[in-house]
């Protein structure tokens, strides 16, 4: 069984980034600029937005994080993201989601520019997506197929079962991994909480993208042996032997999948860093695409 080292792999991407930059200051262009609009001060998000921005630094791009407080109204953070879109200093920018309750999270995510929607998430962008045109693929599963290539795992004619069916992970997911690409050709079958006979369909799949959002939902029953297994899941679990009282657990019950898995990703340490290396990848294409 091999470890899927998320943490290692997006070292490596952030190390490439870092020496494009280089070369960018070096011919006198302007560096690449990531701005993060936050919301609130729900703990996950405040430590996401703070490993982008520290992200950003290490590689050299500008970064600016805007801090909003929970009770900003929806009208006021529309007002801040259209100053973002006419900033032409700013190459893309986020909203970290979750938003709180009182604002419209599809109003908000229509408003981003697309040229500048470096998380993937704009209509236009997933549009293009499907329709296999070069645009911003959203971080996550961008970032799981980047995974799948760098550590040469076949996917050709393999059957995927992508669990959950969410716009951030699951839907694109489907879409990359059965189009014409390195990581993709694959046949693909989406399934969630409501499908019958979930056991019996992840027993068929030769990778497994588990991204479900219920903590380890998928166990060693319900796969076969040598099952390649992409966890997204992260959710905090009780745990009194920690000094923190909880433990961080993926979609996966890691202790008997990994014992028939040929390939696993660890919760933390898998798919978390990649998102934030494609996301810094995205940064860079805005960048490249505002010197044409």
């Amino acid at each position: 069984m091999t470890i899927l080292d998320g943490k290692k792999v997006s070292n490596d991407i952030k190390d490439e980034i870092a020496e494009h930059v280089k070369a960018m200051v070096s011919k006198g262009e302007k560096v690449p600029h990531l701005a993060a609009i936050l919301v609130g001060t729900d703990g996950a998000s405040m430590t996401y937005v703070n490993a982008k921005v520290k992200a950003c630094e290490r590689i050299g791009f500008n970064s600016t994080l805007i801090d909003l407080p929970d009770y900003t109204t929806e009208e006021e953070l529309l007002q801040k993201i259209d100053q973002l879109n006419t900033d032409n200093d700013i190459d893309g920018f986020i909203v970290q989601l979750p938003l709180p309750k009182h604002i419209d999270e599809q109003k908000v995510l229509m408003a981003v520019n697309p040229d500048k929607d470096v998380d993937g998430f704009h209509p236009t962008n997933v549009g293009k997506m499907a329709l296999d045109l070069p645009t911003f693929l959203p971080a996550t599963p961008y970032g799981i197929m980047e995974l799948l290539e760098r550590y040469q795992i076949e996917t050709s004619g393999k059957n995927v079962v992508v669990l959950g069916r969410s716009h951030i992970v699951g839907r694109p997911m489907s879409i990359l991994m059965s189009q014409k690409r390195k990581a993709g050709d694959a046949t693909v079958t989406v399934v969630h909480s409501r499908s019958k006979n979930l056991k019996e369909i992840t027993l068929e799949a030769d990778i497994v993208v588990a991204a479900i959002g219920i903590s380890e939902f998928l166990t060693g029953d319900m796969v076969k042996e040598d099952v390649v297994i992409i966890d997204v899941g992260i959710t905090r679990v009780p745990d009194a032997t920690k000094k923190t009282g909880y433990r961080l657990a993926g979609d996966v019950e890691f202790e008997s999948v990994s014992k028939k898995a040929s390939y696993i990703t660890p919760v933390p340490g898998g798919v978390g860093p990649m998102t934030i290396a494609m996301l810094l990848k995205n940064t860079l294409l805005a960048r490249e695409r505002n010197l044409q």
